[in-house]
C-alpha cells in the first residue's frame, strides 16, 4: 500500500490533505478493502519522510469522515461500506439521446444508495470534454465516460489516459491505446452491423440496393462503415454510403439504414411525399431501439445493443471494483419496415 502513495512536495495542497485524498479515493474505489489495516503512524511517517503530526492529522480527519476507525492496541482500519461516505461518481456522456437516457437511468437506479453521482454532457466536443475533466480530475472515485467525439481522437485519447485506470469506466465504445487495467463495456460496431445484416440478408436481398446513411460530419464510429462494406462485398450487393439523407434520390428497391433519429424522420417524410410504401418498395433499418419504433409505420426494423444491460454491467463493475473489458450484447428486431 505504501508504495502506491505519492506525496507531492512542491504541491500547494498540504501533505495531510494529500494523504486524506489518497486514502479516501482508495477506500471509495475499493482498492483499499473493508477491514484493511492502514500503516502505523510511525511506519507511514518514516516511509514517506513526513512528520508524525502530518500522518496523525490525516488519520484524524479520516476518522471524522467515518472512513476509518481506531482499534485500541491494534491501529487504524477501514470501516465497513455501510458506515463510510458515499462514492463520488462522475458521468461524462457525449449527449443525452433516448438510449443514453436508458443507460443513465439504470446506472442511477443501481448506484443511488451507495453513490453521489454528478452528470455532465460534453456534446461530442473534445475541448468541452477536456475543460470538464480539468475541473473534475482527482475529485471522484469513478469516471464513467461515453467516448464519442466529432474529431481530435488523439487529443481525446490523451485526455482519457490521464484518468487513473482504477477509476476509469468506459461505456459504449472501446478506445484503443488506453493503457493499464480499467473497466469497459462496449459495442463491437463493425462485428455488430455485419452480423445483424447477415441475419436480415434474406429480406435485404428482395431489394435492389442497400444504403447506409452516414454523414461526413458525425461522431458515429467508422467501424460501422467497415462492417457494412464487408457485408455488401461478401453478399455481392450494391451498397452505397449516403452522406445526407435530405439529398438522397429515393427509388423503389432501396433499403436504407439510419443511425440518427433525425435521419429516420427525414427518410419517413420523403417516403410519404413520394408515395413509396415502406416494407415493399422501400426498406428501412434503424439503429437503437425505442418504444416509438415499435408502432411507427406499423413497426420499424431495429438493430440495437442492450442499453439497459450496458448501464447495469457498468454499475456492477463499480460495485465490485471489477477491472475488465466486456462486449455488450447486440440484437435484431424484425418488423414490417423491411
Amino acid at each position: 500500500m505504501i508504495h502506491s502513495i505519492k506525496i507531492q512536495s512542491n504541491s500547494k495542497v498540504p501533505k495531510y490533505k494529500q494523504l486524506i485524498s489518497i486514502f479516501r479515493e482508495g477506500i471509495q474505489s475499493r482498492s483499499i478493502p473493508t477491514d484493511q489495516q492502514l500503516p502505523s503512524i510511525n511506519h507511514l511517517s518514516a516511509s514517506l519522510d513526513v512528520s508524525r503530526d502530518t500522518v496523525e492529522k490525516a488519520y484524524r480527519e479520516l476518522r471524522k469522515k467515518d472512513l476509518v476507525e481506531a482499534v485500541p492496541g491494534k491501529g487504524y482500519f477501514v470501516k465497513k461500506p455501510n458506515s463510510a461516505e458515499k462514492l463520488r461518481v462522475l458521468l461524462l456522456f457525449n449527449k443525452l439521446s433516448a438510449h443514453k437516457r436508458v443507460i443513465y437511468e439504470r446506472l442511477i437506479q443501481l448506484l443511488n444508495k451507495i453513490a453521489e453521482v454528478d452528470f455532465y454532457i460534453y456534446n461530442n466536443d473534445v475541448n468541452q470534454f477536456g475543460n470538464l475533466l480539468d475541473q473534475k480530475l482527482d475529485s471522484y472515485a469513478y469516471y464513467v465516460i461515453i467516448p464519442h467525439f466529432y474529431d481530435k481522437y488523439h487529443d481525446a485519447l490523451a485526455l482519457i489516459d490521464r484518468i487513473p485506470k482504477q477509476k476509469l469506466v468506459l461505456l459504449d465504445k472501446r478506445i484503443r491505446g488506453i493503457g493499464g487495467e480499467y473497466a469497459c463495456v462496449y459495442q463491437d460496431f463493425e462485428k455488430n452491423i455485419y452480423e445483424a445484416l447477415q441475419q436480415l440478408k434474406d429480406r435485404i436481398k428482395k431489394y435492389r440496393s442497400i444504403k447506409l446513411v452516414f454523414p461526413s460530419w458525425t461522431y458515429q464510429p467508422r467501424e460501422i462503415v467497415n462492417g457494412f462494406q464487408r457485408f455488401c462485398i461478401e453478399e455481392q450487393l450494391q451498397g452505397t454510403l449516403v452522406p445526407d439523407i435530405n439529398k438522397a434520390n429515393l427509388q423503389p428497391g432501396d433499403v436504407y439504414i439510419t443511425m440518427m433519429e433525425d435521419d429516420l424522420i427525414s427518410l419517413i417524410k420523403q417516403t410519404k411525399n413520394l408515395g413509396l410504401k415502406v416494407g415493399s418498395e422501400i426498406g428501412i433499418i434503424s439503429y437503437n431501439e425505442n418504444p416509438l419504433k415499435e408502432i411507427l409505420l406499423d413497426g420499424i426494423t431495429v438493430i440495437s445493443t442492450d442499453f439497459e444491460l450496458l448501464g447495469e454491467t457498468a454499475a456492477s463493475m463499480i460495485l465490485s471494483n471489477e477491472k475488465s473489458i466486456r462486449e455488450n450484447p447486440f440484437r435484431v428486431i424484425i418488423r414490417n419496415s423491411l
